[in-house]
This record gives structure tokens, C-alpha cells and sequence, in this order.
């Protein structure tokens, strides 16, 4: 079974389990029923469709999934997607979470997110006057629970960007960290494309007049409205960094391969001395000077190494060695 729990509330507390039966499922006045399911199967769906009358295309958005965070209206009843995230190593996994919102019934389907709404389930009944607000609540806790994982994600990406940003000034980047850097920019430009539709879900909630939804709960939305924002700027601002590195390390490593070019530069000029005066000695002409000198050998070697110490010391000097 998909069910991952089903329970009828009145009054902000839990009155009973419901079973996906035409029984189970029989509400009185006052009620409402918020069913979580896990990857449901066609059977599970086409009881809550008998059910609720859930419109057919946002039954077929559900059970495809693999949609962007939107909100869209049938009649009285509201069709919610949003998209779940996972930092895994230097990747972050998706999920979705699609939610049908009706005067008495909440529905949540999860594909592909591990985090299940147990403890978000045990945290609204812990409080009955929230709860009793009724679906919308439960819409606005589901919502929430989702956009708080948000945070710790941008958390551990910033730690990394950090450390990454300290290590570049410190030394030059292996081949391994700067494909790293690749891959987390390409993450978080990913995780901004979701971020986007997210914050224009929780504004209409907030700001338009939609069937199920309370005005005082309104505020509520706006609140996670907020928190999308703040995940989002604080993603820019990591955007920035991980520009600012990649421009810093392409300066270092232009240094460095400049600093590389001086000194075999400064050794080629030194080398080329003892290179020409052998290579003119090496022509063995008859009639050159010094050749049949006693000394002569010693004195071109001490004129070499002179000349080559010379060039040597000038070089540290001036840096290039």
C-alpha cells in the first residue's frame, strides 16, 4: 500500500483513521479528511477521483508528475505542485509533492521525496487551534515543510563555496575541485529555475482569492513566500562567489604560467652563453684565438661560468628566477 496515512479531523483533532473505502471516506459536517500518499497506484487514485470528483487533468499532472511548481483552480478545488529538494554530495535531487485542496478533504501525493509528513503530521495536531483553520493549514504546513529543506541545502552549497573560494587563494585548484565548481554552479543555476515558480505559487496563495482558502490564512503563505525569497537571494549571492573564484583562479593561473615563462626565459639567456662560445669553438677553425694558449681551456670555462654568474645574480635580483 501507497497510503502513508489517512485520518478524518474535527475541530483541529484527530477523530479517526480513513481507509480509502466509499465508508471510510464518509465525512460528516465540521470534518475533513488529509490523505498522504507515496507513488499511489491507479486503484488508490480512482477512489479519491469517485470520491472528490478530482478534475481529470490535474489527476493526469499527478500521476505523471515530472512538473514545475504551479497552482491551478477546478471549481472549488485547488491543484497544487511542489517541488522537493535533497543535497546529495555535490548534487541535489528533486522531488514533487502534488496536493489537491477541496473545502473537506486534503490530499498530498509525493513522488520521489524521501521525506515523509510524519512529523509534519504530528507537528499540526500538536496544535489543534492552527489545525482547526482547516485544508488550507494543512496546504500551508505541507508547503512549508517543503521550503524549509530549502535552507540547509543553500547552507552546506555556501560551505563549500567558501572553503573553495579560501583554497584558491591559498593554492592553485586541482583539475578535481575546479570540475566540482562546474558541477555546483550548474546545480544551484538548476535549483534557481525551481525556486522561481515556487515564489509565484505562494504568491498567488497569498495575494489572489482562491476557492479554499481563508483570508487569515493568507499570512501564513506570505511567510513561506519570504523564506523562497531569502533561499533565492542568498543563491545569487552564491552565484557571485563562485564567479568571483573562477575569475581569481584564472588570474593566479595566468601568473603562475607567466611566472613559469620568466624563469625559462632567465635559464634559456643563461644557457645560451656557454652554448655560443662552445658552439664557436667547436668549429674547429685553424686560426682562432687561444687555440694552442696552455691555459686557453681553463679560461673560456672561467669566462663561461663568470658571465653565467653574472646573468645568474642578475635575474634573482630583478625576480625572474
Amino acid at each position: 500500500m501507497t497510503v502513508v496515512a489517512s485520518y478524518v479531523y474535527r475541530d483541529g483533532q484527530r477523530v479517526r483513521e480513513a481507509p480509502l473505502t466509499p465508508e471510510g471516506l464518509a465525512l460528516e459536517p465540521g470534518e475533513f479528511v488529509w490523505i498522504g500518499l507515496y507513488d499511489p497506484t491507479d486503484a488508490e487514485i480512482e477512489t479519491l477521483v469517485d470520491r472528490f470528483k478530482l478534475h481529470p487533468l490535474a489527476v493526469e499532472d499527478a500521476l505523471a508528475a515530472h512538473q514545475m511548481p504551479k497552482v491551478e483552480v477546478y471549481g472549488r478545488e485547488l491543484f497544487v505542485v511542489a517541488r522537493t529538494a535533497l543535497k546529495i554530495d555535490d548534487r541535489i535531487a528533486y522531488g514533487e509533492t502534488h496536493v489537491f485542496v477541496g473545502d473537506d478533504h486534503v490530499v498530498s501525493i509525493r513522488h520521489g521525496s524521501a521525506r515523509a509528513h510524519n512529523h509534519l503530521r504530528t507537528q499540526l495536531e500538536a496544535s489543534p487551534l492552527q489545525l482547526k483553520k482547516g485544508p488550507d493549514f494543512v496546504l500551508h504546513g505541507i508547503l512549508d515543510f517543503i521550503v524549509d529543506a530549502y535552507a540547509p541545502i543553500v547552507d552546506d552549497v555556501e560551505d563549500s563555496v567558501l572553503e573553495m573560494e579560501q583554497r584558491t587563494l591559498d593554492a592553485f585548484l586541482s583539475r578535481l575541485e575546479i570540475r566540482r565548481l562546474f558541477t555546483l554552479r550548474r546545480e544551484l543555476l538548476k535549483f534557481r529555475r525551481i525556486l522561481g515558480p515556487m515564489e509565484e505559487v505562494l504568491g498567488r496563495l497569498q495575494s489572489l482569492d482562491l476557492p479554499c482558502i481563508d483570508p487569515d490564512v493568507r499570512p501564513y503563505f506570505r511567510d513561506v513566500g519570504d523564506h523562497v525569497r531569502r533561499v533565492n537571494s542568498r543563491l545569487g549571492g552564491l552565484n557571485d562567489i563562485l564567479s568571483s573564484v573562477f575569475e581569481v583562479a584564472n588570474l593566479l593561473e595566468q601568473q603562475r604560467q607567466g611566472l613559469i615563462t620568466r624563469k625559462l626565459a632567465a635559464w634559456a639567456a643563461i644557457l645560451a652563453v656557454p652554448t655560443a662560445i662552445a658552439g664557436i669553438y667547436g668549429m674547429n677553425f685553424e686560426h682562432m684565438p687561444e687555440l694552442r694558449w696552455e691555459y686557453g681551456y681553463y679560461a673560456v670555462l672561467v669566462v663561461i661560468a663568470a658571465i653565467c654568474a653574472a646573468l645568474y645574480v642578475t635575474f634573482k635580483r630583478t625576480k625572474w628566477l
